[in-house]
């Protein structure tokens, strides 16, 4: 792994941590290619059952790094254009690679989230913030659109009025507000401590359940009932059909603690 991000489990919990917090875990190109081959990492092992996303230092991130990638202005112009095999760029992959787990993210934000770190951020399934941590849609301030797969997160969570505003102005605002916006999922003192409490609680159940659950509430949330039906159904069958159903269902019968598999989802 680079040494701009750090991947270390602990049991069932995969902690992700940027660690160039001597710039503010400020997002480079070296940095942005280690978040995607550390999302690969995870993803290939099939114990972890939850992610915690985080910055090292006193800010989660101030973004991305125009001084360093400005430097490799061909270069950065070349990272816009994407592989044929997938449907993001570089700069989108680091954030929406983290949407594509099987696993639920949670991403734990302190000072800084700015720009291209707010739409790693809502690329967690989850976000726990400290009341004073400081957002902002960064783009504006540079005469630049959100362009790290924000259009597609904030439209999830936000009115539109409300996302136009926020990426037309690059409002900085605080860990309370955010909350208050619905981008933060939860406000506390120590965000560490508890995004790790819920990690622990979801790496409790099928691994398989959940990994189904977060791709299928992503894959409706914005279609017809008829075809979100038909997902529920797919879904469904492939888990009834799977051993941690059954081990689930035995486990509650004889009131014991279940003991799943490995996840089978991919």
């Amino acid at each position: 792994m680079s040494d701009r991000v750090s991947v270390e489990t602990d049991g069932p919990l995969a902690h992700v941590t940027m660690t160039r917090d001597d710039r503010l875990n400020g997002l480079d190109l070296e940095m942005l290619r280690a978040l995607i081959d550390a999302a690969a990492k995870v993803r290939a092992d099939r114990s972890v059952r939850a992610v915690v996303l985080s910055g090292a230092g006193r800010s989660f991130s101030a973004g991305l790094d125009f001084a360093s990638v400005g430097e490799k202005q061909g270069q950065m112009m070349l990272n816009f254009l994407r592989p044929p095999w997938r449907s993001t760029n570089l700069y989108q992959e680091a954030c929406w690679a983290w949407r594509r787990l099987p696993v639920p993210v949670l991403a734990v934000i302190r000072g800084h989230c700015f720009g291209g770190a707010l739409q790693l951020a809502l690329g967690a399934d989850f976000r726990f913030a400290t009341p004073d941590a400081q957002f902002s849609v960064m783009e504006a301030k540079w005469g630049l659109v959100p362009d790290m797969s924000g259009t597609a997160t904030l439209r999830e969570l936000l009115p539109m009025d409300v996302a136009k505003r926020l990426a037309m102005t690059a409002e900085v605002f605080d860990g309370t507000k955010a909350h208050e916006l619905g981008l933060v999922t939860e406000v506390g003192n120590d965000p560490h401590a508890a995004a790790v409490e819920l990690a622990e609680q979801l790496a409790t159940r099928s691994p398989d359940s959940v990994a189904a659950t977060k791709r299928l509430f992503q894959r409706v949330w914005h279609v017809s009932p008829w075809q979100a039906f038909r997902w529920e159904s797919a879904y469904q069958l492939r888990l009834l059909l799977g051993a941690n159903h059954k081990i689930a269902r035995k486990a509650n019968a004889g009131k014991a603690v279940a003991e799943f598999a490995k996840r089978t989802f991919r």
